[in-house]
């Protein structure tokens, strides 16, 4: 008679891979880090990313932003409200990995995911609002037609929370390219285990790659090169400590191309009503005339 008892079977230790131009490559450097829960128990590897990395993502998020910014506000909420189809579907996983990495309860972790779901559908249903608020037709003293657009600004770097993990990331990376933008996140620490995995939500979500470009390692690494890069627009610093020394420089480090930044805020609630705060510095305002009656 044979032998049906389960036998024990040995854990598959993950390598989380970086999420550069719609495919997911391993650093070019090698590198990788331990993700450890609160307690120090292990949970995965997570690349780490290195300059040449922020280079690449760069480049991907440059190549993609002319095709997103030219695809219609409706097709743009359509792709958000697909990513917050596919983060729904699976609640549990995302739930499992936040409790893991932040250690708090599994009811947190998945009162955590549902926001972050509810978040990007109330991005998405901004899409096809923003030229209406931000936009204006303005009173001229002669015989023109004038109007102004909202208009993307081009490639943001986005410094993520160390935590809430996803709720975090989803609050930079939704409001910057619901307007036109793409983005090159670093996702520090711990957050790169839920982080790569909303990079295989938005990898079957329709989302264009290049779009979204999520590094995971060290902030303080990744940040300056970001900064300085020649060809990235804006810079969100959400991540970084505010009043801090590397806030400051990374804050002189963009003013060479004259990059927009959003500074930190010293006590950040990721789960208050976001309003237009985080879409409206990355996006600019054209003006058109047009001559009328003539």
């Amino acid at each position: 008679m044979s032998d049906t008892s389960p036998t024990a079977r040995s854990a598959v230790r993950k390598t989380y891979k970086l999420y550069i131009g719609g495919a997911f490559p391993r650093s070019e450097s090698g590198r990788s880090y331990p993700v450890t829960a609160p307690g120090g128990e292990f949970i995965a590897n997570a690349a780490q990313a290195s300059r040449k990395d922020a280079r690449d993502a760069v480049r991907a998020a440059r190549a993609a932003q002319p095709g997103w910014a030219k695809a219609t506000a409706y097709n743009r909420g359509q792709v958000l409200y697909r990513v917050a189809e596919m983060l729904e579907e699976r609640r549990d996983q995302f739930a499992q990995q936040i409790a893991s990495v932040e250690g708090g309860p599994l009811d947190a972790a998945h009162a955590q995911v549902d926001a972050s779901v509810d978040r990007w559908v109330w991005y998405a249903g901004w899409s096809d609002k923003l030229s209406q608020v931000l936009g204006a037709a303005n009173p001229v003293a002669g015989p023109y037609w004038n109007i102004s657009s909202p208009e993307p600004t081009g490639v943001v770097a986005l410094l993520a929370p160390a935590t809430p993990t996803l709720l975090g990331l989803t609050s930079v990376i939704a409001p910057a390219i619901v307007g036109g933008n793409t983005v090159v996140a670093v996702a520090p620490d711990a957050c790169a285990v839920p982080a790569v995995t909303l990079g295989e939500v938005m990898a079957t979500s329709d989302l264009p790659g290049g779009v979204v470009n999520l590094l995971t390692g060290s902030t303080a690494e990744l940040a300056p090169w970001l900064a300085s890069h020649l060809d990235v627009n804006a810079l969100d610093l959400a991540g970084v400590a505010a009043g801090s020394d590397l806030a400051r420089e990374l804050e002189v480090a963009a003013a060479e191309n004259l990059k927009r930044v959003v500074r930190p805020r010293a006590a950040q609630d990721w789960s208050a009503d976001p309003g237009l705060g985080r879409m409206k510095p990355f996006l600019e305002t054209k003006t058109v005339w047009h001559p009328i009656g003539i």
